[in-house]
């Protein structure tokens, strides 16, 4: 994950490359942070038979495995993989390497890529406060922009993120894969066949075990680029390696982390409604006390204007399974008691059980009788494909900014509940503010961000 780089009225990637470092830093702390950036490069799509040039911004095991992913396709080439650690380089470039018989270049600083105009798309595969700076950077840069989820490290940023998207006409598709499922689709049908009756209460699980987090003390590795990694967050000089998720500094904590899936899939099952008009959550790290300040436990309760969403979490139950690896894509479906992540759907003529990346669902009736089945498969290949094919149309893809946004939303309603005492807050759609409440309105966005690393817009 890479430091990016900030562009004025004029001032083209191309141009910014020959600006000397320093000049280029200077030019940086007083740019970037401008309220409003006009786009530097407008893009055409690429053509029928052009293949796509890809550029992959953090190479972790996410970031690694789209990497791989995109280089095996016969549509696209990766050109560059580019991340904070320098570390990471090598093996991802290597096995991109093995994928496309072709070794893209490798770059610490992923502004690097940004102005290459081979590269039509960025992969950011960055943890969560990277993901709305990094894109939006994409974007002015004229790129197109595949961002893992959740799409946003706060509200305000995942709403900055899909005016940015439609101001420098960009396509970004969040990394919320179930969407592209064949067999979500076809629940999809069911919910609106009204085959479950009205749907007034939909049910969230994401319940799982995971282990203490341990802090480190230590100096960052040399290989570390800290104020890259660090980004619009607060300076720091060690490395939080994988506890970065468990902090609000840098994430929005573990659940969310994992849970924003099933969510999505909720909200598109009860036809992506906007955001809810209240959220009552409760939340406390309750077993994992090893520093962290992210719940390890929380529930919440989401009203909408035609059903209620609840939502339950904890992350120290060692009965709740994932499923695992190696049962995927094998026309299984879950234990669905003890599976960590389902969703339920309560209608008034019928009950379904959902799964996320392949597990299925099941219909029952009224009388409790198992109506259908149906088995599925994990959604990553048509995700890719999905998002392609709307780079080189133009059309919205299936997980858009506004429904990575609208996603997202839930994560940080139900964390801001939480951190304001455990209480009810009513959210206002339209401002997307909670009216007259100014403790509440505080956690929508970052208190301050890191020059040079700020979001058009913040103050």
């Amino acid at each position: 994950m890479e430091r990016p780089s900030g562009h004025d009225a004029g001032m083209t990637p191309a141009s910014l490359a020959a600006v000397p470092v320093t000049s280029r830093r200077s030019f940086l702390k007083q740019a970037v942070a401008a309220a409003a950036l006009p786009a530097v490069v407008l893009r055409g799509a690429p053509g029928p038979n052009e293949k796509i040039g890809v550029g992959v911004m953090g190479v972790g095991g996410r970031g690694s495995f789209l990497a791989s992913a995109f280089a095996k396709r016969p549509d696209t080439r990766v050109l560059w993989v580019c991340d904070a650690d320098a570390r990471r380089l090598g093996p991802a470039a290597k096995a991109v390497e093995a994928a496309q018989q072709a070794r893209p270049k490798e770059a610490q600083d992923f502004r690097r890529m940004l102005e290459d105009p081979a590269v039509d798309v960025v992969v950011n595969a960055t943890p969560d406060h990277w993901h709305v700076m990094g894109s939006i950077l994409a974007f002015q840069a004229g790129k197109d922009v595949y961002v893992e989820k959740p799409m946003s490290h706060n509200a305000w940023e995942g709403r900055k993120m899909v005016e940015a998207a439609a101001r420098y006409k960009r396509v970004a598709q969040v990394g919320m894969q179930s969407r592209s499922s064949l067999y979500i689709q076809k629940a999809l049908e069911i919910v609106r066949s009204g085959r479950l009756g009205e749907v007034p209460a939909v049910r969230v699980y994401n319940i799982m075990q995971h282990g203490l987090s341990k802090p480190s003390n230590e100096p960052a590795p040399k290989e570390v680029d800290m104020d890259l990694w660090c980004g619009p967050a607060r300076l720091e000089t060690t490395h939080p390696g994988y506890r970065w998720l468990n902090l609000y500094e840098y994430s929005c904590g573990p659940i969310p982390g994992d849970a924003i899936h099933q969510l999505d899939l909720a909200r598109m099952l009860m036809g992506d409604p906007p955001a809810p008009r209240s959220v009552l959550a409760s939340g406390r790290i309750a077993v994992l006390k090893d520093g962290r300040d992210t719940p390890d436990t929380q529930s919440a309760i989401f009203e909408y204007e035609q059903f209620t969403l609840h939502f339950e979490a904890a992350l120290w139950t060692p009965y709740m399974k994932k499923t695992p690896m190696d049962k995927r894509d094998k026309d299984l479906v879950p234990n669905w008691p003890f599976n960590s992540t389902r969703i339920e759907l309560l209608g008034t003529r019928g009950f379904m059980y959902v799964g996320r990346h392949g597990d299925g669902w099941q219909l029952y009736t009224a009388e409790g009788d198992l109506a259908e089945t149906m088995t599925g498969r994990q959604g990553d290949a048509l995700h890719i494909e999905n998002f392609l094919d709307c780079v080189r149309s133009r059309r919205q893809p299936r997980a858009s900014a506004e429904q990575g946004h609208a996603s997202a939303l839930l994560c940080h309603l139900a964390n801001i509940a939480c951190r304001v005492g455990n209480r009810k807050l009513v959210f206002d759609a339209r401002t997307e503010t909670f009216p007259g409440d100014a403790e509440a309105n505080r956690f929508l966005k970052r208190e301050q961000y890191r020059v040079p690393w700020v979001i058009p817009g913040a103050s």
